[in-house]
């Protein structure tokens, strides 16, 4: 087969395995996002997230940070210290993503107002 034909048969195995909607999930969740930008400066741990972070529970950090290290994300480092200290920080593919994020995060802050304007519309059409 050629390397042309073979390149199609690596998208479509892709798509079987990662899904392009399961992508845009994966850093489109409430916290995803604001955790990668936590860690955009260095590297930081749990409790410092949870206090960075403001209104995510103990629980949906453990969740998100795992479902971020199982996709390439983050990695997690343990410390062999008493108490062991875990440590979480990008990776370059985070690192990737960088550029997409901020541009998204400028974007939400430039057209924030405009939002609020087209809510205030809605809900006054709708009572």
């Amino acid at each position: 087969m050629s390397r042309r034909h073979t390149r199609v048969t690596d998208e479509a195995t892709l798509d079987e395995v990662c899904p392009l909607p399961e992508v845009f999930a994966l850093i489109s969740d409430k916290w995803s996002v604001q955790i990668l930008r936590e860690l955009r400066v260095e590297a930081r741990r749990f409790t410092e997230l949870e206090r960075a972070v403001a209104g995510v529970s103990r629980r949906m950090l453990t969740l998100t940070l795992r479902n971020l290290e199982r996709n390439g994300l983050i990695t997690r480092t343990v410390h062999p210290e008493v108490p062991p200290r875990v440590v979480y920080a990008r990776t370059p593919l985070a690192n990737d993503l960088s550029e997409p994020l901020e541009a998204l995060a400028t974007w939400a802050r430039r057209r924030r107002p405009d939002i609020v304007a087209a809510r205030r519309a809605y809900d006054s059409r709708t009572g």
